[in-house]
Parts: C-alpha cells; sequence; structure tokens
C-alpha cells in the first residue's frame, strides 16, 4: 500500500538482435539472448508483447561483405532492418517498433559514424558527414513503418536534422529516442560480441561522453529538447542513477535508460555461479532504475520480468 516506486511490464522496451538466415542462434557473450532470424524474432515479439511489453528496439548483424567505409547498407530500403520492421508491424499491428540509427553495425571501421585517416593513420569521426547518412537511414526505417528512431551515434545536431527530415518525408508521426547521455563505457563489451561491431581501430571517446561528466548530460539535454527529441535516453542505467535523476529533474520529456549488456551479463554469470539469487536481483535493479526517474527501461531481462510480473 505505500510502495513508492512499482515495476509493470509497460515499463520495458525490449532489445532485440536480428540476423540474417532461417536460424535462431545463441549468443555466447550474452547467455539467454539470441540473434533472432526474422520468423523468430517475430515469434519473440509476440510473447513480450503478449504479456503487456510495449516496445522493442532492434539491431542488426550485418554480414561483412554489406559493411562498407560509406555503411551504404544502413538505408537499403531491403535491408535487414526494414523487411523485419515491415514483418513485426504486420504481424503486430499494437507493438511500438524502435530501430536503432547509428553507422556501426554498416560501416567497416566499426565506429557510429564515418571517419578518415589522418597522417600517421590518425582516426577523425566526420560528424557532418555522418548527420546525412543518419538522416537517410531513418527516413528508410520511417518508410518502412517504424513507430520510433533512436539516434545512438552521438554525433552533434542529429536529432534536428532527422526531425527535420522525417517532417519534410510526411513522416511527423515518427518519434525520435535519443540516446541524450550515451557514456564511453566499458559494459559494452558483450553488444559488442553479439553484434561483431566493435571498432577495427580506436575507441568511440571523441563523441560518447566522459563518464565522469554529469553537467554535460545536462547540456546534451537541453540541446536534444531544443532540436526535437521525443524521449531521451541515459545509457548505461545502473552505473548512472545520478544523471537518470538528473536529467528527470531537467525536463518534463519521457526519460528511458538502457541497462546494457555488461549489466546483464554481470548479474547472468554472478547467478550461473550461485552467488546471487537472479530473480530478485534483476527486479531489485530495475527498481532501481525506476526510482532514480525512469519512465521507460531498456533491458535484455524485460520478456522474463514480464513473465514473473504477471
Amino acid at each position: 500500500m505505500v510502495r513508492e516506486t512499482v515495476l509493470t511490464p509497460s515499463d520495458f522496451v525490449y532489445p532485440l538482435f536480428l540476423h540474417e538466415g532461417g536460424k535462431d542462434e545463441a549468443i555466447p557473450s550474452m547467455p539467454g539472448c539470441r540473434r533472432w532470424s526474422l520468423e523468430g524474432l517475430v515469434g519473440e515479439a509476440g510473447e513480450a508483447h503478449a504479456l503487456g511489453v510495449p516496445a522493442v528496439i532492434l539491431f542488426p548483424v550485418i554480414a561483412d561483405e554489406l559493411k562498407t567505409p560509406e555503411a551504404v547498407e544502413c538505408a537499403n530500403p531491403e535491408g535487414l532492418i526494414p523487411r523485419a520492421v515491415r514483418a513485426l508491424k504486420a504481424a503486430h499491428p499494437s507493438l511500438v517498433v524502435i530501430t536503432d540509427v547509428a553507422l556501426d553495425p554498416y560501416n567497416s571501421d566499426g565506429q557510429d559514424g564515418l571517419v578518415r585517416r589522418g597522417e600517421g593513420g590518425s582516426l577523425e569521426v566526420l560528424n557532418d558527414e555522418t548527420v546525412k547518412v543518419l538522416c537517410r537511414q531513418a527516413l528508410c526505417h520511417a518508410e518502412a513503418g517504424a513507430d520510433m528512431v533512436g539516434p545512438s551515434d552521438m554525433m552533434d545536431g542529429r536529432v534536428g536534422a532527422i526531425r527535420a527530415a522525417l517532417d519534410g518525408a510526411s513522416h511527423q508521426d515518427v518519434s525520435i529516442l535519443s540516446y541524450t547521455a550515451k557514456y564511453a563505457s566499458a559494459y559494452y563489451g558483450p553488444f559488442r560480441g553479439a553484434l561483431d561491431s566493435a571498432p577495427k581501430d580506436g575507441d568511440k571517446k571523441t563523441y560518447q561522453m566522459d563518464p565522469a561528466n554529469l553537467r554535460e548530460a545536462v547540456r546534451e539535454l537541453l540541446l536534444d529538447e531544443e532540436e526535437g527529441a521525443d524521449m531521451v535516453m541515459v545509457k548505461p542505467a545502473g552505473p548512472y542513477l545520478d544523471v537518470i535523476a538528473a536529467l528527470r529533474n531537467e525536463t518534463t520529456l519521457p526519460v528511458a535508460a538502457y541497462q546494457v549488456s555488461g549489466e546483464y551479463l554481470m548479474i547472468k554469470s554472478a547467478a550461473a555461479a550461485g552467488w546471487l539469487d537472479e530473480e530478485a536481483v534483476v527486479l531489485e535493479s530495475l527498481t532501481g532504475i525506476k526510482r532514480a526517474g525512469a519512465d521507460v527501461i531498456l533491458s535484455y531481462f524485460a520478456r522474463d520480468v514480464a513473465q514473473r510480473l504477471a
């Protein structure tokens, strides 16, 4: 009766990996998760939706032969993500389908943006050139039927540019979930293993945020609001509860938080070793994220937790 924070299935977005081919594959770096075929994806998303999970977000595994320095495949209307969006919306019309907008799965360099190599092999990520490609990618997803696009690239100005591109193509009803405070975190390793999308050279510290910074997250929030974001996100979630709380206090927009692959794997590994009660720790960690101020939680535990709550 006096509990202040209550988890419900409607709090969650379920991240799902997909790949070409007719078989679902286990992901060694993320036990319990799979790379889904299109058929498997539709089935898994439908089961989660039936349990009350309102939304999924899609992450593709792209074949090496389709990866190029220009990331051309990211805007292919017959690519893996557009086909998956169409299949999901046909099978589950009320499911909210969110797509990831970034170039790392499609870029042969493994960076979220286009890159240029300078003298001595130094790497420069090209912000403005990347934003133009991200706009094409977002339009491709919107035309396939995506309800929301999630730019996770952390390029400057991309929210405003994507909003203008969507509105200009009569996709004003497609929302933008901005990765507002995406930190250059050490917690992403298992995810990069799942997608084979790790940077081939260098790191992402020139565009992702310094884990030591909080005020910078508020600056990014104010910019994203001004540019037209519909929802803002903090990533990772657990180590950044103070950032979630700060953004919650600064905005009336919905605040999302991503419980990332490293957080997931730590719980799974400790539970498999018998040191933690998985169900109890999962619920406690997710309750803490919601208590900090998250309206929406992206979590690989979403389907399992929805089933337990039911």
